[in-house]
């Protein structure tokens, strides 16, 4: 019964092309040849009788390195020109540009060189620029907003980010716990930090304890 379909829609296709395509007659041969011979070719390796099997696209892999942009933590500010600067480079982010990302933040930092938002942004962009890895042009980017405001979170959270991104876990963990050691019970932050170490942790495994003196 599923041949006979097969068989009504390649002569259908057939007077499709002939009427309705209006093929000069001395093309219609070559063009009912090519429609038999695709029918030959499926009736050789197709099987219309296997039920059909959607395939699901796989998960993207649980992990750390997931960037933030639309909404940091409550370590952005949302409104002023940070957050304006900070917007148009996430655009010109998400659609590939990481240069031009990275080019609009150090524009907004001509103006405003005192702004800790921008120059993390720049150590992002540029973090994003570099395939995910930590350059040290980036690595300057999140100094130098930590230099601005040694107690502001986001240049340690990022940093880190970039880090754990780059696979230096150990570094990120260092940079992460001493964060969350200083973050407030109540930070804004403080869950994603937390579940953020606890999976860099996991996949760094257990960690060897340190080796103690002996008093001889």
């Amino acid at each position: 019964m599923i041949w006979l379909w097969v068989m009504l829609a390649a002569l259908l296709t057939i007077g499709a092309i002939f009427w309705l395509g209006k093929l000069p007659a001395a093309a219609r041969p070559l063009a009912g040849a090519a429609v038999m011979l695709g029918l030959a070719g499926y009736a050789l390796q197709g099987n219309p009788s296997l039920p059909g099997k959607p395939v699901a696209a796989p998960e993207e892999p649980a992990g750390f390195g997931d960037a933030i942009t639309d909404q940091r933590q409550g370590m952005a500010e949302r409104f002023g020109p940070a957050a304006q600067w900070l917007g148009m480079s996430d655009g010109f982010a998400r659609t590939g540009k990481t240069e031009l990302a990275a080019q609009t933040l150090e524009k907004g930092l001509e103006r405003y060189p005192d702004n800790v938002d921008l120059w993390v942004g720049l150590g992002n962009a540029l973090t994003a620029h570099g395939g995910g890895m930590m350059s040290p042009a980036a690595a300057l980017a999140f100094d130098e907003a930590s230099r601005h405001d040694p107690s502001h979170p986001a240049p340690p959270f990022f940093a880190g980010l970039a880090l754990a991104q780059g696979g230096d876990l150990k570094g990120a963990e260092a940079v992460w716990s001493e964060l969350l050691a200083r973050s407030p019970a109540d930070a804004p932050w403080r869950p994603d930090l937390e579940m953020r170490l606890a999976q860099l942790r996991q996949a760094l495994g257990p960690q060897p304890l340190p080796a103690t003196g002996q008093t001889p």
